[in-house]
Parts: structure tokens; sequence; C-alpha cells
């Protein structure tokens, strides 16, 4: 997705989150074009290949500059359909909606230098959430680390925020926490 150019990705974005399935020939067809990518996915009558929680789970992959100009294009565009896709994802600034259980299990995960470097980039309650969750001494280290980090490029703290969410997402796979999506995702406690 990163690697198109600004005008074709809202485009692709549309189609895709508005599509719902296709031809097995017309997959063979893309995945010639796109050098084989989904090859292992072409076998029934039709598949899903597209729709809002398919195109979440591609941006939920681009890196986040990529992620933020689509966003702020397909706003302006389709604002609904930007926040159906919202809704579907999970960012770094989301790790506020987890519950304290949640944010105690990926923290155990997580690289202590990935957490600084994501915090030195998040907003103060996104560091709440996380400082919260923390024992005393290890929330001392991490904000020393945190207070001492300088000239951190944009693009590093972006990165370490991305490999935090994909712990995440990793453990939300494994059903070790849930991310509540918003709507029909209650808690019964």
């Amino acid at each position: 997705m990163s690697e198109l150019n600004k005008e074709v990705r809202i485009e692709v974005v549309e189609r895709i989150a508005k599509m719902d399935a296709a031809s097995p020939d017309v997959v063979r067809s893309i995945e010639q074009t796109l050098e084989k990518k989904f090859a292992n996915l072409v076998s029934a009558e039709s598949m899903d290949v597209g729709g809002i929680n398919y195109i979440a789970d591609v941006l939920n992959s681009v890196d986040r500059g990529t992620e933020k100009q689509i966003f702020d294009e397909l706003a302006q565009r389709d604002p609904k359909l930007a926040d159906e896709i919202r809704q579907k994802m999970f960012v770094f600034e989301d790790i506020v909606m987890l519950d304290d259980i949640s944010v105690q299990a990926f923290l155990k995960e997580v690289d202590p230098k990935d957490l600084a470097i994501a915090i030195k980039g998040s907003t103060s309650e996104v560091a709440d959430s996380v400082y919260r969750n923390m024992s005393q001494r290890a929330r001392e280290s991490l904000q020393t680390d945190v207070e001492y980090l300088h000239n951190v490029r944009l693009r590093d703290v972006e990165e370490a925020q991305q490999r935090i969410v994909a712990v995440i997402r990793r453990l939300e796979d494994d059903g070790v926490l849930t991310i509540s999506k918003g709507g029909g995702d209650e808690m019964i406690i």
C-alpha cells in the first residue's frame, strides 16, 4: 500500500472496502499482476477479497505515515467509509481502550526499548495507561528512559509503535487479550 502513489492509494482503499466477493479467474489475474501474493487463497467458487474488515487488516499493516495520509484523504472523500474502517482497526493510541489486564499482558511481551520510544511519541493518556499498569520500579525505569530519549526520529517512533501493536494483535489472536472494536464486543464481568 505504501508503495502506491498517493493518488492511487485512496482509490484502492475505497474499492477494496466496497468489494464483497470475486470470481477465481479475476483473482488469478490479479495474482499474476501482484506477483502471486495471493496464490494460497484461490480454491473456492468465490471468496472474500474485500470489505471493511479486509481493508482494515491491510491498513493495520502499513506504516503510520501512509495510514495517516490515506485516512486524511479518505475522510474528505467519504467520511462514513473512513469511520467504518477506522472502527475496525487497532492503532497504538487505542491502548487507552484496553482493560488493565490486557495492558499488563502485552507489557510482558514488548521490548522495553520499543516501549520507551513509542511512549516518547505518544499522548499523555497512552503513557498514563501504560504507567498505571506497571510496578513502581518498572514505571520509574521507563519514565527515566523516556525522559532521557532525545532526537528520536518520527519514523523510529512509528516503527516501535507498530511492533507493539503487532504484539497486541498476536495476543488477541492467541486469546490472551480482547480488543474492543466498538459495538457488539460487550464484555460480561
